[in-house]
């Protein structure tokens, strides 16, 4: 699993969550320059958990998927945001095919669904 948070605190607490609810193993970074250090683990993740939203002036998570398709990336791909469906990054996520988009914060029953494969509507944005 991949998550990509900007919030340190957030970022740790969605990979404990998602090691209690059977992932293997859990790639953390906070920006997409982290992503493309850890280029081999991050592509090689069957999921990825994306923040749409890394902050002022910085890629956005948006920027991360698109990096994530172009270098062959082939697992599924959820955004996670706290911001409302009419935000543009939100409306742009929602256009694309075969990714979700879930509202923060994710519940534990969720992010259960995520990691065994399956999706769930609650929580969706």
């Amino acid at each position: 699993m991949l998550v990509l948070e900007d919030d340190a605190d957030l970022r740790t607490i969605l990979c404990e969550l998602l090691s209690l609810s059977g992932a293997e193993e859990c790639v953390r970074a906070g920006s997409l320059e982290e992503v493309k250090r850890k280029r081999v683990e991050a592509l090689g993740c069957g999921l990825a958990l994306l923040d749409i939203n890394l902050g002022a002036g910085v890629p956005s998570g948006l920027d991360a998927y698109r990096w994530l398709k172009e270098n062959g990336f082939t697992g599924r791909t959820v955004f996670l945001t706290g911001h409302a469906r009419s935000h543009p990054l939100v409306r742009e996520a929602l256009e694309l095919t075969n990714v979700q988009v879930v509202s923060k914060p994710i519940e534990s029953k969720v992010l259960l669904a995520l990691v065994r494969g399956g999706s769930h509507g609650s929580g969706t944005a």
